[in-house]
């Protein structure tokens, strides 16, 4: 199977060959560091950890770069406002984001390079394109000239002229056209500044990721990502400075993410489906998130989308993916329950268990578990569709399940049957763990708490047993149904009630 991207640069899925065989350099452009971490900013995290974590399943040997923006103007007003130090506020919320990175299990980063500690490749890089004659000192700031670049708003699709209006650095004095972006901006009476060769002052927004990525994945790298959100200013400026500078590609692969959307409700009572934004006040905190639903929901959620299309965020979409990810869970809990013993991490997968079943009277399901694995891989080497890959896991789910109904397993519990749907199931578990999803160490609660709810519910199934033996089939049904409204299930088996989490 071959892997094809979407790339935005040419607004068309593309073999992908990395630039160096056998190796890929993925750079993520991180977080501006100067308010508290909320969902949106979990989004690219989430999806490029399981596009690194593909890529790796697949052979290559990937390098992950992800940025900390803590030299910007958001975080000298915000740290102003606050009335503290700029390194003191970006610090803080650096390990806020950090913390919100290890809680999801994001753990697949390489590096956390910071602005402020890459003034001097920052610098050099502004000498370098001074020296090529692609931008220009003025009044201590140094401005990179768009009238240079011929290429200009290839990546975005705009012309110069369009994107005079929407530009996020109009300030300054020494502009040769409105469009011109700064490289360099000259120091203001208390602002955090550098020694420069034009004076003190701090870089611009764009320069710090061009710095930063060529220092650590060279010239170009193989794929760049971001929110959509991002592809215009901040990414047509990085490429045009960045291949002004090498001469040469700055990346082979632009990736580029949904957005995260809100229903709000406005002042006349009707609701808006509005961008999920901290400039308009509408963010959901990421840490308020994890504490409420953890982090295996909510990667799921981002995951079953398709990662190009806006992601929804509402309470229904997290209904839905509660009841999407409970089928897995009740699928390994109903196999440990028929094989009397845990499923453990290590236990054989389809692959592993196919010479003993393809050719026993199970070999017909053995081969489309191993057909549904083939469809799994080519969802996701189509442009990393993480929402298809999960529709297959849910048909293998539901074939594991359907398999276990026509051989009476809960009543026969054929060895061959259930070593089947064991191995069957583990296949679930390792392509999901290709996405991040049911990791031992971040799904599993804490021990004592389960114990105790597995003790309350011995005793109200005792209870509603005892009152069916009595034919008080009122007080049953109170107990059946109030579990139900909690999101627990009660299961009248062969071998007794069983309950689940719905």
């Amino acid at each position: 199977m071959s892997l094809r991207v979407y790339n935005t640069l040419s607004r068309q899925k593309e073999l992908f060959s990395p630039v160096r065989p056998g190796k890929v350099g993925i750079y993520l452009c991180g977080p501006t560091v100067y308010k508290s971490p909320h969902i949106g900013h979990m989004v690219g995290p989430v999806i490029f950890d399981a596009i690194k974590r593909y890529l790796k399943y697949k052979g290559y040997d990937v390098t992950w770069i992800v940025n900390i923006t803590d030299v910007d103007d958001k975080l000298i007003d915000a740290a102003a406002k606050q009335n503290i130090g700029v390194p003191e506020l970006a610090d803080k919320y650096t390990a806020e984001y950090l913390d919100c990175l290890n809680q999801f299990g994001i753990d697949a980063i390489d590096r956390f390079p910071k602005a402020s500690e890459h003034m001097g490749e920052i610098i050099e890089f502004c000498q370098k394109l001074i020296a090529g004659g692609f931008a220009y000192a003025a009044d201590g700031s140094v401005w990179f000239d768009v009238a240079k670049d011929p290429g200009y708003g290839k990546l975005s699709n705009r012309k110069v002229e369009e994107q005079e209006s929407g530009l996020r650095e109009l300030e300054g004095q020494g502009k040769k056209n409105p469009a011109d972006f700064a490289l360099w901006k000259a120091a203001k009476p208390g602002e955090p500044a550098w020694d420069s060769p034009w004076g003190k002052g701090r870089p611009g927004w764009h320069i710090e990721c061009s710095a930063m990525s060529m220092k650590y994945l060279g010239e170009t790298l193989d794929i760049h990502g971001g929110g959509i959100d991002l592809m215009f200013p901040h990414h047509e400026n990085e490429l045009a400075q960045s291949e002004c500078a090498s001469g040469k590609p700055l990346a082979k692969y632009w990736l580029h993410n949904g957005l995260t959307r809100i229903k709000t409700k406005l002042p006349s009572g009707q609701w808006a489906d509005e961008k999920m934004s901290g400039s308009i006040g509408n963010v959901v905190s990421a840490k308020e998130l994890l504490d409420s639903h953890g982090p295996e929901l909510l990667r799921y959620m981002l995951l079953s989308t398709q990662y190009r299309r806006p992601i929804e965020f509402t309470e229904e979409v997290l209904t839905n993916s509660r009841k999407g990810l409970s089928v897995f869970a009740r699928l390994l809990e109903r196999i440990e329950r028929l094989t009397g013993k845990p499923l453990a991490e290590d236990a054989p997968d389809m692959d592993a268990a196919a010479a003993a079943l393809l050719e026993s009277e199970v070999g017909n399901f053995a081969r489309q578990v191993l057909a549904d694995k083939m469809r799994f891989l080519e969802m996701m080497d189509d442009d990393f569709n993480t929402a298809a890959a999960i529709s297959v896991l849910h048909d293998l789910a539901g074939s594991v399940n359907s398999f276990l109904e026509q051989n009476r397993a809960e009543v026969n519990r054929q060895a061959d049957v259930l070593q089947a749907a064991a191995a069957a199931t583990q296949t679930v578990r390792h392509l999901g763990q290709i996405l991040g999803l049911f990791r031992p160490d971040i799904r599993r609660p804490s021990a004592k708490e389960p114990a105790m709810v597995d003790q309350l519910m011995v005793l109200l199934i005792r209870i509603r047993n005892d009152a069916r033996k009595e034919k008080n089939f009122a007080l049953a049904d109170l107990v059946r149904n109030e579990l139900k409204t909690m999101g627990i299930t009660l299961e009248d088996r062969p071998e007794g009630t069983g309950w689940r989490k719905d």
